[in-house]
């Protein structure tokens, strides 16, 4: 493993103990401009995360859920301290710490771990997706017909319009399941579901996924078909059903 993704990987644990600590007792919500819930946990967390990033690397920049953008955009991580704060917040155990790293524009490294369950994901550009250091790759269902498809939140669907081309979806797959935020992400990497949607999404929700997914075989774009995780949108799937998904999304 690369000096860069031990880096990550450390800070994503230390991220996730100070998370873990507040998870374990509660926490007070607090709400952000755009209405989402946060929490004293989601700072402590970045902070510890940032600074455990910033021995090792202390000239690149940091592009953090909480604290916004410092420092180089050349070279620069990107953290979702605690991806599924709603989950959080309602004491649901699951969720996550996201890093990534992008370098000239490019998503190059990424890790998520989620403190409760123990699991480790991990990839770099070129080397492949692990989970606990064992390879991962995308499922080789190529129909529609026999994909599970995910979802996060649905009325967020709808506000983004979406709705009419989810439920194409739905009625085109096998089975449908709501598991929400890098879970969606994690489990298509795993080969276990093959098509994901999500809408009201940041940078930070999806850099790490990206590369995760890419690198087992699979494809993250936004429900337009655009290389952009700023779009608000995003289409994950094994990459086999892709351009089938992208057009019931487009009504074609």
């Amino acid at each position: 493993m690369d000096r860069v993704l031990e880096a990550m990987i450390d800070a994503a644990r230390a991220g996730g103990e100070v998370a873990l600590h507040h998870f374990r007792r509660g926490v007070e919500i607090g709400l952000k401009a755009d209405r989402s819930p946060v929490t004293i946990a989601d700072h402590e967390a970045e902070a510890a995360i940032v600074e455990s990033l910033r021995r090792t690397f202390p000239d690149h920049g940091v592009l953090g859920e909480e604290s916004g953008s410092r420092g180089s955009t050349e070279r620069r991580f990107i953290v979702d301290p605690i991806d599924g704060t709603r989950n959080f917040v309602r004491g649901i155990p699951i969720w996550a710490v996201m890093l990534a790293l992008e370098e000239q524009g490019a998503i190059t490294a990424g890790v998520i771990w989620e403190p409760i369950r123990g699991n480790l994901y991990t990839a770099g550009r070129g080397q492949g997706a692990f989970r606990d250091g064992e390879r991962i790759r995308v499922s080789s269902i190529a129909t529609l017909a026999e994909a599970t498809l995910l979802h996060a939140t649905l009325n967020a669907l709808r506000r983004d319009g979406l709705w009419d081309g989810f439920v194409r979806l739905v009625d085109a797959t096998s089975r449908q399941r709501g598991l929400g935020d890098y879970l969606c992400y994690t489990t298509i990497a795993e080969g276990k579901a093959e098509v994901a949607l999500a809408a009201n999404v940041k940078v930070w929700d999806l850099a790490a996924a990206k590369i995760l997914l890419e690198e087992a075989g699979g494809r993250l774009t936004d429900a337009g078909g655009r290389d952009s995780l700023a779009s608000g949108t995003a289409l994950a799937s094994n990459g086999l059903l892709h351009e089938a998904a992208l057009r019931l999304l487009a009504g074609r």
